[in-house]
């Protein structure tokens, strides 16, 4: 039975597109068949992946729309065992749309339980927000992977996710769980950087991964080339970096 994680934090820019598609790809690297689902009208995680998202016949937007719609929409990448299904500005209309369904917080949970059994992994990217697509991202997830980077208002807005994350686990969904943290965009030459971490350490203990994942300049180019930091420089500090949260992840998560 497959897993469903979702990969989320309110704030943009702190490395959640980059994990969700690096994790992806070095799971899939270790023989894991994964799902990557880009809940994001940004669409980051589409185009960082070589997918253009103005040429999309069908998108994530249809399954929201219509979670009995077939799972045509799922596409190939470059690698073996890594799926995708893209997302396109499309998407930008969804919570609108569904403000007046009845079901609107279980749209994407109906899709992920007819498809997730054909995966080891599905991995949500979920939008920079705390709106409706979100909630369906949470809803539909067996666990939470939150990302946090090395900066200086790194714990700001983390305490409405977790207000957020324990309504929906009371009302919602009761069997979800936080599969830990991940840090990000982390420069060993920066002090502060060191004292996030220790911080974030203090207050979630375990939670906290013990791989971060550093500021890397080829881990910043890979999106622009359309490949995951492992086809695009495997040796990079990135890479190695993914490769070892991907072992960590499946030593914590992993069946």
């Amino acid at each position: 039975m497959g897993k469903v994680i979702s990969i989320v934090n309110q704030k943009g820019g702190v490395g959640k597109t980059t994990t969700a598609v690096n994790l992806s790809a070095s799971l899939a690297i270790a023989d894991r068949r994964i799902l990557l689902i880009d809940l994001d009208p940004q669409a980051n995680a589409t185009t960082g992946l070589g997918i253009d998202k103005k040429g999309l016949a069908q998108s994530i937007y249809k399954y929201i729309l219509d979670p009995n719609s077939p799972s045509d929409g799922v596409l190939s990448t470059m690698m073996d065992k890594f799926f995708i299904i893209p997302s396109n500005s499309e998407l930008v209309g969804a919570e609108v749309e569904l403000v007046d369904v009845e079901d609107r917080a279980f749209r994407l949970k109906k899709f992920v339980d007819r498809i997730k059994d054909d995966y080891d992994y599905v991995i949500i990217d979920s939008p920079p927000s705390l709106g409706l697509l979100t909630l369906n991202s949470i809803v539909a997830s067996d666990g939470i992977l939150i990302t946090l980077q090395c900066e200086f208002f790194a714990l700001e807005g983390l305490s409405a996710l977790m207000t957020t994350f324990e309504r929906v686990k009371q009302n919602l969904n009761p069997s979800i769980k936080i599969y830990g943290i991940v840090l990000t965009m982390y420069d060993a030459r920066n002090n502060l950087s060191k004292q996030v971490v220790e911080e974030v350490r203090h207050h979630f203990g375990s939670l906290v991964y013990d791989t971060i994942i550093p500021r890397n300049v080829r881990l910043g180019e890979s999106p622009s080339f359309g490949k995951p930091i492992i086809l695009y420089d495997a040796t990079s500090r990135g890479a190695q970096a993914y490769i070892e949260l991907a072992k960590e992840f499946l030593s914590k998560v992993g069946k």
